[in-house]
């Protein structure tokens, strides 16, 4: 990643739908990720904005508002507000969480289809579409539900069966009936505006082959999409709720969601940096671009958004886009609809949320493989490595400072092999634990800590300062300043806690002010007064468990 020694960054996540609680499968492959990237560039003093937002249209919200009696756009600032507070829950803070409805996105949006129908890339064409004759208009996907053509699953929407995940073309469902009155609905033509999707085939192909930072198995099998031939994009719905169609005769005719919401990563990130028009291009096109996705998203983020951006124009494509699998929760799928699941929200009312942050980082690999959410797993990982090994050095330094030093960091006699010895070790995890986070493998970079922190035990024990020798303060001190070391390199992974740890060494500043290469620094002088030591973590109990069973039933 030389580039971002020389270039602003900018971070976007993928946008939660606004209609239901984040899970903890959003926070594995889509928010945790970037902000572990995000923290460690701040630390490495880079020019960074990470940004976010509330994806706000779509028929799915039109109906919930609609049966709750609200109107949509209240509707959608609730989830906005709740989506905010459930990621400063697990210390995930962007610079601005916008909305896809925002003003800002509304006119980007609007600018680009003009840009894309001038140009000659959106068309008008019929199509037919179920109408309902008792609540007279034309129902979009999610307002018709039937019985699936595939495996005979009812109650399913006219689009896919989340039963046996099956794609279910227009007129396909079998006893359709209208979501909102439960009629059978009638096939009528409705007029649509579709996005020559197909005519970007050859420039898709070139911009793919020619990103070596693209993630290799995800382009592969989206060159064989494009070698299948890709099908031109309806971009329109007959609902109320939705970006306008900017043209006099497209009146009552809202962009699908899937054209408006990738759109807000421009438009957020423009906003975030307070910058617009001619300057926000240059800004865009001479930052480096991440955009972080879960696999269930590759098809737009590989093909409608850099087709849009190619035929608009003006904006450059990403650099990079993360793409992770799903997490699996003890072995099954999530599902909302089987209440198969656990919000973040219901997690961190049960534990710190740097034990989700951990566990996550550690399961969760640059990959599009599944990770799998085990509760035993999540508790032995805990015990043995964070409190075992990270918490358990932590405790034993401060609470020698406090029972043997008066709570005082003690004079050191010298440095000796050891400290020369342990001192490299640390200076080494900085740049390797650096090096893997630079290169989105962050299961690997907090491993790379572990691994130091079991550095930090051996170094304990083998200086055994209980024995009462000549060097023991040599001993108390180092590990002092081991513990500083390890809270700096934590701070991306474990913020809560690093910053803990930060407080309890008696540190003047705030650990955010810390630059990551001055990790492997002396930073804790004799003589600092330290605070009461307490431990950072705490096992986890097979009664917290049973605790978090019983959310899933």
């Amino acid at each position: 990643m030389d580039e971002l020694s020389q270039q602003d960054v900018i971070i976007t996540a993928a946008l939660p739908y606004a209609y239901d609680d984040l899970h903890l499968g959003h926070i594995a492959s889509t928010h945790l990720p970037p902000d572990i990237l995000y923290r460690y560039l701040k630390l490495k003093g880079k020019k960074v904005v990470q940004v976010c937002a509330s994806d706000d249209f779509g028929t799915p919200i039109l109906i919930a508002a609609e049966k709750q009696g609200k109107d949509p756009k209240e509707y959608v600032a609730r989830w906005n507000s709740r989506f905010r507070e459930d990621l400063e829950r697990v210390g995930i803070v962007y610079d601005l969480f916008d909305r896809t409805s925002s003003p800002e996105n509304v006119e980007l949006v609007q600018r680009f289809f003009t840009k894309l129908n001038d140009d000659g890339f959106i068309y008008v064409s019929d199509v037919d579409q179920f109408f309902c004759e008792t609540d007279r208009k034309f129902l979009p996907d999610r307002y018709v539900k039937g019985k699936c053509p595939y495996c005979g699953a009812e109650e399913q929407y006219s689009d896919v069966c989340e039963n046996c995940g099956r794609t279910i073309q227009p007129g396909q469902i079998l006893k359709p009936h209208c979501s909102i009155c439960g009629n059978a609905p009638v096939l009528k033509k409705s007029t649509h505006y579709f996005f020559r999707l197909s005519a970007f085939s050859k420039k898709l192909e070139e911009w793919l082959v020619g990103s070596p930072r693209l993630q290799g198995d995800v382009k592969n099998y989206v060159l064989n999409w494009i070698k299948d031939g890709l099908q031109d994009w309806d971009i329109t719905r007959d609902i109320s709720w939705g970006v306008p169609v900017p043209l006099k005769e497209a009146k009552g005719k809202v962009l699908y969601g899937w054209f408006d919401n990738h759109l807000c990563y421009i438009s957020t990130a423009l906003k975030a940096a307070g910058k617009s028009g001619k300057e926000g291009q240059e800004y865009w096109n001479g930052s480096t671009l991440f955009h972080f996705i879960g696999k269930d998203i590759v098809y737009h983020h590989y093909l409608f958004l850099p087709s849009m951006r190619i035929g608009e124009g003006e904006y450059k494509l990403p650099d990079y886009i993360p793409t992770r699998g799903h997490l699996l929760l003890l072995g099954k799928k999530v599902s909302r609809s089987k209440h198969w699941m656990i919000t973040v929200r219901e997690f961190v009312d049960h534990f710190p949320p740097d034990y989700l942050r951990f566990y996550l980082t550690r399961i969760t690999p640059l990959s599009q493989a599944d990770s799998n959410f085990d509760l035993k797993e999540f508790a032995e990982k805990i015990n043995n490595e964070l409190v075992a090994s990270v918490g358990n050095f932590v405790y034993r330094a401060l609470a020698f400072v406090q029972s043997k030093h008066g709570g005082v960091v003690p004079e050191p006699a010298g440095e000796g092999d050891e400290e020369r010895e342990v001192l490299r070790e640390l200076d080494q995890a900085a740049r390797e634990t650096g090096a893997l986070i630079e290169e989105g493998h962050y299961d690997r970079a907090l491993r790379r800590l572990l691994d130091f922190s079991a550095s930090c035990n051996q170094y304990f024990q083998k200086k055994a300062p209980w024995e009462k020798k000549a060097d023991e303060p040599t001993a108390i001190f180092y590990s002092c300043n081991l513990v500083a070391g390890l809270a700096t390199l934590l701070g991306p992974f474990l913020p809560f806690s690093a910053r803990e740890i930060w407080g309890q060494l008696g540190s003047p500043g705030p650990l955010d002010g810390e630059p990551w290469d001055s990790a492997s620094r002396l930073k804790v002088e004799a003589g600092r007064r330290i605070r009461e030591p307490r431990p950072i973590f705490r096992k986890v109990e097979d009664a917290d468990l049973g605790k978090v069973r019983v959310l899933l039933g």
